[in-house]
């Protein structure tokens, strides 16, 4: 029997009367990278929204780690263990960045076995943000506020952690920095959930990809029968 680190279960998600998840699933196992496809407005974002609790389904359940979160609270969500790079980085614009890390170190997982990630190695990683730890979050470049934003998360020593369109905005170089950190992230064992509009991105990092269309994952497959599949391509992604 294969277990799972998260399964998404038929879940129905709603934005007012707007219907936006009509009956998503999907499964992720422990270490694996997933990565999330599909045109703008098919409802990614509103997935990550979901299992983060912000914007909770109202039937169908999400199950972490053996145990049903949905309808718990964001907060409570996070301290089973789930941490979220959001779209847009949302960062606190007035602490410093070393403010910030140690803030999200302070609030981390409850149920991290031994804390792989602290202020230190995020700033092993990430030695901009080292060089930049006095400055206030508002003053850096959009580079520099994706790594310190992905930092933030990794301080929490997730489980799972969860990339809203972690590239958005990002220059070519930038990009590929992500994406090394990225890699060394997930040989580290954390599971990964990728949103993503860059193909080539997710491809490079993840282990089994679902594409949305219309609120539901419409077909599930690997990043190497997707590169070689251009139907498929067009019919979901459009390229």
């Amino acid at each position: 029997m294969t277990s799972f680190a998260m399964r998404v279960e038929d879940i129905h998600t709603y934005y007012g009367n707007s219907y936006i998840l009509q009956g998503l699933s999907l499964a992720i196992a422990p270490g694996e990278t997933v990565a999330v496809l599909g045109r703008n407005g098919v409802g990614k974002t509103t997935l990550v929204r979901s299992i983060i609790g912000f914007t909770p389904p109202v039937r169908g359940r999400i199950v972490f780690q053996g145990k049903v979160i949905s309808g718990l609270a964001p907060e409570r969500i996070a301290q089973r263990g789930i941490a979220i790079v959001p779209q847009g980085r949302r960062i606190f614009r007035s602490l410093t960045v070393g403010e910030t890390l140690a803030i999200a170190a302070r609030s981390g997982s409850r149920t991290a076995p031994q804390p792989q990630w602290s202020v230190e190695s995020v700033y092993e990683i990430f030695p901009q943000l080292r060089e930049r730890r006095d400055q206030r979050s508002e003053t850096l470049s959009g580079g520099e506020q994706q790594m310190l934003v992905t930092g933030r998360a990794l301080v929490s020593n997730p489980h799972l952690l969860m990339l809203d369109e972690p590239t958005e905005g990002l220059s070519p170089l930038m990009v590929q920095e992500l994406q090394a950190v990225l890699r060394a992230i997930k040989l580290g064992g954390v599971t990964l959930l990728i949103v993503e509009q860059r193909v080539n991105f997710a491809l490079a990092l993840a282990d089994k990809i679902y594409l949305m269309s219309k609120g539901r994952v419409e077909h599930e497959t690997s990043p190497g029968l997707l590169r070689s599949d251009t139907d498929l391509r067009l019919r979901y992604l459009g390229v």
